[in-house]
């Protein structure tokens, strides 16, 4: 089906022409083309679009911009052909339904696959990008800040400005004003902003000019006047060089006198801010954590709290309405309703872990649909590297979009208009979280799990997984799951980022059973199969990890800026030269030239005995080595 936009208002002709230059093949004039109007009406409800007509001609009525790109995404995915008429109306009462996607744990988004990726967020209703940025932003003057991480320049994030707002996307700027800014505080020229190495010297007037630099540099670029100041995970505030000054203080003083302090930057520079809200539960929780139901939080801290800086509460993790309905009346009993902020599953893996992401989002959304909150969006983090191709989230975008307009979602139209506006097949975007998601994953693999990072990244000798993971049982799945992938991947277009999983599926099946094939080989002291591992099957291995690095590689360089791939890359040359460590190890023994191999005589036991299920969540720094010396 083409497409003939036959009248739109000015404000739309940006946006469509970013559409019609991501989908060619979809838009142009002729007999055959189904006739497009859009039209903005004051009286449509906020939140509200309709697509109404025939076969030859469709109306797009529309409250704003971001339901009028929603509603041409209704349209892409809607077969015109085999219907007399259309009439389909839908509302949100959700205000936001925004994305936030980290550019600060090495993977710094390039302008091109950001449009790439906003454009079809915007087609699924999507309507506020946040990039979260801890230093990767110019600030000017500042040479240190972000130095040698690819940060954004001024004129890219204005650029990235325009360009959603031609789509009905708002951008906001998202930064830290307290802690995780051990980026930042590494460098010498910082040393004096210390709390400690990761937070800011609250109280101390060089510490306000600083903040108020960045706070300038972070949001002059966006015509927003909203910004997210982080400020959570401030483990340790007031115990450091803070103490050493100015002496012991209740933490909730230091907090609320610091937030004062920057709120009062933001007053001044015409901002309304918000902060991560988790500070203020885990000081008020003896066991300092964010969900801890016991949390006390003393009247005159509460009352403290400036009531014009938004909560956003965070939770990425449960999987029952009713504790997020909990959080959220926890939320209220300090003054007024949060934003809320859920979890698509990106960080520590290398492939969006796609059903415990849908389940997450099911969960909250109903939540916050129910408590009637009208502002929320999803994270996309990179926690260990941001290994993860970010395009492999989509099929959890649409899947908040659809809830965020519909109070019951089937996963048929998810997959229709995902397909639509992705131009590529739904399942075995699902199906690529296999590669986590093994035979036996506790929760049907709704699971944080990352066994594919664990599996690769673990050494070759010294599998510390193994015992518990027992993965070897597991390498038809990753044959059989290759294969898949494969097929799928040769289709072009977006169906080619499939290659990425496909490759880790290849190298997976491989390298899950090697160290066991090794021991029992070298424990019956029998050369022969030892000589075929080392002459066939390593060699196998080696030449499937070197093509991984080289699609890894690749994905990066076309998604990400080169920035931070230097961080990944020593994780492949570290495997590929123990890898060929190991075929020379086996090799010597083999042939004479040593009589043992003693790291193959070394016991593996299973640390994680108390763990019922047999995957695992895992850095890379954690099985790369039973060295605690990274």
């Amino acid at each position: 089906m083409r497409i003939k936009v036959s009248f739109a208002p000015e404000e739309m002709s940006e946006g469509l022409a970013a559409v019609r230059k991501a989908f060619p093949g979809h838009f142009g004039a002729g007999g055959d083309a189904l006739e497009v109007r859009f039209i903005r009406q004051c009286s449509v409800r906020s939140g509200a679009v309709r697509v109404v007509g025939d076969r030859q001609k469709v109306d797009v009525v529309y409250s704003d911009m971001s339901c009028a790109f929603r509603g041409l995404g209704t349209i892409l995915g809607t077969d015109f052909s085999r219907r007399g008429s259309v009439d389909l109306a839908e509302t949100s009462p959700f205000s936001m339904r925004g994305l936030m996607i980290d550019c600060s744990r090495n993977g710094v988004i390039r302008l091109d696959a950001l449009k790439d990726f906003m454009v079809r967020a915007a087609l699924m209703g999507v309507n506020m990008v946040m990039l979260y940025t801890e230093d990767t932003y110019e600030v000017p003057g500042e040479r240190f800040f972000g130095y040698l991480r690819g940060a954004f320049t001024q004129r890219e994030l204005r650029d990235i400005d325009r360009y959603a707002g031609t789509l009905g996307i708002e951008m906001i700027p998202c930064i830290q004003t307290l802690a995780h800014l051990e980026q930042v505080l590494q460098w010498d020229p910082y040393f004096h902003l210390r709390d400690l190495p990761h937070i800011l010297l609250a109280g101390d007037r060089r510490t306000y000019a600083f903040v108020e630099k960045i706070v300038t540099a972070a949001s002059s670029p966006f015509r927003s006047r909203r910004i997210h100041l982080g400020m959570d995970e401030a483990h340790g505030l007031g115990t450091g060089r803070f103490q050493q000054i100015f002496g012991r203080k209740d933490p909730f003083d230091i907090m609320n006198m610091h937030l004062g302090r920057v709120r009062t930057i933001c007053r001044n520079l015409g901002l309304r801010p918000m902060i991560w809200s988790d500070m203020y539960f885990r000081l008020g929780s003896k066991t300092h954590d964010y969900y801890d139901p016991e949390w006390k939080i003393p009247a005159r801290a509460v009352k403290d709290i400036p009531k014009d800086v938004q909560l956003v509460y965070w939770d990425y993790y449960h999987k029952d309405p009713e504790f997020y309905r909990k959080m959220i009346a926890n939320h209220r009993k300090l003054g007024s309703d949060p934003v809320f902020a859920g979890g698509i599953w990106t960080w520590s893996h290398k492939w969006c872990a796609l059903p415990l992401s849908f389940q997450v989002i099911e969960a909250s959304m109903s939540a916050c649909r129910s408590e009637k909150l009208r502002e929320v969006f999803m994270t996309m983090w990179g926690d260990d590297g941001m290994e993860v191709d970010i395009f492999s989230a989509l099929p959890a975008v649409e899947y908040f979009c659809e809830h965020a307009f519909s109070d019951r979602v089937e996963m048929t139209a998810v997959a229709s208009r995902f397909e639509a506006v992705c131009g590529t097949s739904f399942k075995p975007w699902v199906k690529a979280a296999e590669n986590d998601s093994v035979p036996g994953s506790a929760d049907g693999g709704k699971t944080r799990d990352n066994t594919s990072v664990i599996l690769l990244w673990q050494d070759p000798l010294f599998a510390i997984a193994d015992p518990h993971m027992k993965p070897w049982e597991w390498r038809g799945h990753y044959e059989r799951l290759a294969r898949e992938l494969f097929r799928f991947a040769r289709r072009g277009g977006l169906s080619a980022r499939l290659e990425y999983p496909a490759r880790i599926a290849d190298a997976l099946a491989l390298k899950s059973g090697l160290r066991r094939d090794l021991e029992r080989a070298y424990r019956r002291s029998d050369r022969r199969a030892l000589s075929k591992i080392a002459a066939r099957d390593i060699p196998a291995l080696q030449k499937a990890v070197r093509s991984l690095w080289e699609c890894h590689r690749e994905m990066w360089m076309r998604t990400y800026k080169p920035f931070g791939w230097e961080v990944i890359e020593h994780r492949y040359g570290g495997l590929m030269a123990r890898l060929q460590t190991v075929r020379k190890r086996v090799a010597d023994y083999v042939s004479g030239r040593i009589d043992a191999i003693p790291e193959l005589e070394a016991p593996l036991h299973d640390p994680w005995g108390g763990i019922r299920q047999r995957t695992l969540s895992l850095y890379h720094a954690r099985v790369k080595t039973p060295s605690c010396i990274k």
